[in-house]
Parts: C-alpha cells; structure tokens; sequence
C-alpha cells in the first residue's frame, strides 16, 4: 500500500484518550487538526515532543487548530504521562495501532544494530477539509512544534 501524501483524505478514528471518553477526527471536522505519532510514553523524545507541543497549545487555539498525540501506549499510561509533565495536549491510545497502520506508520526500525517493529515519529497536518495538508516525516523533536505552529498559520 501507497504512502499517504498531501492532499489524501485524512484516515478517519475514533480512539480511547487520556481522562476518558475518546478522541475522533470528525469530532474536530472544520478545524485544522495536528495529528502527530510518537512511539511511547516517558521517553526522552517523545516527552519533549509533548512538551514542545503543550507550551504552544494556546498559539494553535489562537490559529484555530486542535494538537492530538497519538501512540500504541494505553489510555491509564497517557493520564500517567500527562501528570507527570503537567502536559495540555490531547493523547489518543491506538493499542492495536489501527490508525498508526492506517498512516501507514508501523515498519521496521534499528537501533544499535538491534531491529525491531515500532511507531515511526511523524505529524500530519490535516486542514479544515479534512485532507492531509502537510507531512513531516522521521521528526528531529528540537523545532518541530514551532514548524508545524507555522504551516497551521500558513493554512
């Protein structure tokens, strides 16, 4: 199956979230949401990834947008996460990585030699349309959120 390019429907979800209830993309319809895949909880990455992307919360409410993490992790493991590090954003728990096959963002990684199956960190930025209006793939986290801040304005 073909990678999901600019200008691709959104894949749709509907997904458990931290604090209960779940997190949908239609739920959002008519808002530019900013869908970003990290691969677990409380590692040093990902935790500065959600903390990058909570500072500037209000700056993507004031451009209109809504900022969704999503991993394999569990809802209980997202509440635990965001108390940790007083994080703001929404967290969607994909346990059985539907979504994160449906962006086509589960494959094979290496580190140290070592390879393993795991989350490609990527963000989608999906316009008011509900069409993927930019991708950002194999994530640096220093600067990302302040990128992604600037193509949610550009839209």
């Amino acid at each position: 199956m073909a990678d999901l390019e600019v200008g691709d429907p959104a894949p749709q979800f509907d997904l458990p979230r931290d604090g209960g209830g779940s997190l949908s993309l239609a739920a959002s319809a008519g808002k530019p949401v900013v869908l970003y895949f990290y691969p677990q909880d409380d590692t040093t990455s990902c935790t500065q990834e959600a903390i990058s992307f909570s500072q500037l919360k209000p700056e993507f409410e004031k451009a209109g947008a809504v900022v969704i993490g999503l991993s394999p992790d569990s809802a209980k493991k997202h509440d635990k996460f965001k108390s940790k590090y007083d994080l703001t954003i929404d967290l969607a728990a994909d346990e059985e990585r539907k979504v994160i096959e449906a962006y086509h963002l589960w494959g094979e990684k290496s580190m140290y030699g070592r390879k393993y199956m795991g989350v490609e960190r990527a963000t989608f930025l999906i316009g008011r349309d509900g069409r993927i209006a930019r991708i950002w793939r194999k994530v640096r986290v220093k600067g990302h959120a302040e990128a992604v801040l600037e193509a949610v304005r550009e839209l």
